[in-house]
């Protein structure tokens, strides 16, 4: 797993339920108090540990952290920038959504992102397939994707599930595409129209 992945859980982690909490979740885990460097690589069962000792402390079962961690991501301004490039509004965000993993490893080459297939229908439906290192990436998905909604201020129902193979999937029903005011997003880097002038 890369130690991006890794370093992601701890920073949301520590930024939600403060510094006692992720020293515990180490501690239970079997971790270094210092955590993961962002740079390395880490074993998968590395992750599943934070994960479980995570679930164990706060009382949450799988799903419920993983969507949780899904919706954080979304708001690190680095990732919302990439997952805002995929669309002007939150139809056109979906429909290109099979396109992010190839985005990404322009940004970040070593980084395994979960691949995802996108099958849309009629009626502003969409159903993702998910495919990723752990069990759980559809929550962590359906978290990203229910964050990046009110990014966009467009109402979307959306579940996890699973099929009966194992395949993990996402259900988006795209209700309104302009249901309440989105967040400003700017295509320019913040900072950058300053630094131009300067």
């Amino acid at each position: 797993m890369h130690g991006l992945i890794n370093k992601a859980v701890q920073t949301f982690l520590r930024d939600n339920y403060g510094a006692a909490l992720w020293r515990h979740v180490v501690q239970e885990a079997g971790l270094d108090p210092n955590g993961f460097e962002a740079m390395m690589h880490y074993d998968d069962d590395v992750t599943e540990r934070v994960l479980q000792a995570a679930m164990g402390a706060l009382d949450k079962p799988r799903v419920v952290l993983l969507e949780d961690i899904g919706a954080y991501l979304a708001r690190v301004e680095p990732l919302r920038r990439l997952l805002r490039f995929g669309g002007a509004d939150y139809w056109e965000f979906l429909a290109s959504l099979d396109e992010l993993p190839g985005r990404t490893r322009m940004a970040l080459p070593d980084l395994e992102v979960p691949r995802l297939s996108v099958n849309a229908a009629n009626g502003g439906r969409f159903t993702f397939e998910v495919e990723g290192p752990l069990p759980g990436v559809s929550a962590v998905m359906a978290g990203l994707l229910r964050a990046m909604a009110d990014d966009y201020g467009a109402l979307a129902l959306i579940e996890p599930s699973e099929t009966a193979d194992g395949r993990e999937l996402v259900q988006v029903a795209l209700l309104e595409t302009d249901y309440a005011e989105g967040r400003s997003f700017d295509l320019a880097m913040p900072g950058a129209v300053e630094a131009h002038h300067a």
